[in-house]
């Protein structure tokens, strides 16, 4: 496992684009790129809230484990990490790779439609997905002000999910992958053991083999931050225009819910919300 995965400190963290800010105790992880393009954004972490995952901790979706008062709590302390009022748009995922456009204001609470990824260029609304292992993408359009959030499992990565949002830019507010600004967030990117059926899964992919690395028959560990990377370069995204936190929600649990580590040894797991918005 490479050292800056397991200490990810300040000059790290700076090297690969990223800050802590931290108010009223919430600690979130910030693309300095994408702020200084104006965008809000953030990478929630566990620290901070009132939920008992065991104690304090910041779950701000998974309703069937915990109260609907504690992650509306939670909730409103992340937001007030955020200056300006936003208003939260999140989607109800599927592991696909569906993409909402948020238009009006009517359009921003999470319905019966089922999406993995969100879109829009509404000042004032941060949109969000909730992960809790898979890899959560941001991603600003310098030039109109468009942004979008993605949530990249491995299905929604091997259905070419960062791919179709980008095309839904360019489609939508006419985004070109030069203008964009990239972020890939916290995910299980070490120690990601999956079999046959995920490695299948990424058949199709040119050079797919470097994201295994072999285990025991059958098996491999896979890099969900590497696979969604070539997907932005791929897209026409510059390299110089994407920046990809250093951190492992498997290996850091003292700071990210992971759901392949926390369900199986205490039967329930928070989830993170990443967002982005304009003022």
């Amino acid at each position: 496992m490479p050292v800056d995965m397991i200490i990810a400190d300040d000059e790290i963290l700076t090297e690969r684009g990223f800050y802590w800010r931290e108010a009223g105790g919430i600690k979130v992880l910030c693309c300095t790129a994408l702020e200084t393009a104006g965008f809000a954004n953030g990478y929630s972490t566990r620290i901070g809230g009132v939920s008992p995952f065991p104690a304090g901790d910041l779950n701000l979706a998974g309703f069937n484990e915990d109260t609907k008062e504690n992650i509306l709590e939670n909730r409103r302390r992340f937001l007030s990490a955020f200056d300006g009022g936003y208003r939260l748009a999140t989607v109800w995922q599927v592991h696909g790779n569906a993409v909402k456009i948020v238009s009006d204001l009517d359009r921003i609470d999470e319905d019966d439609e089922k999406f993995d990824a969100v879109a829009s260029q509404l000042p004032g609304v941060l949109i969000g997905v909730k992960t809790a292992d898979c890899v959560p993408v941001l991603i600003g359009d310098e030039r109109n002000g468009a942004y979008a959030a993605i949530h990249a499992g491995w299905r929604g990565t091997a259905a070419s999910i960062v791919n179709t949002t980008i095309k839904q830019l360019q489609t939508t507010f006419g985004s070109r992958p030069a203008d964009l600004i990239c972020s890939i967030g916290p995910a299980a990117t070490c120690n990601y053991e999956i079999g046959d059926d995920v490695i299948d899964a990424f058949s199709h992919f040119a050079g797919n083999e470097r994201y295994f690395e072999p285990t025991r028959k059958g098996h491999a560990f896979v890099d969900l931050h590497l696979a969604n990377k070539d997907q932005l370069l791929s897209a026409g995204v510059a390299e110089s225009r994407i920046f990809t936190a250093p951190f492992c929600t498997l290996d850091r649990t003292d700071l990210f819910f992971s759901y392949r580590k926390e369900k199986h040894l205490n039967g329930k797991t928070g989830r993170l919300l990443s967002v982005i918005g304009k003022a």
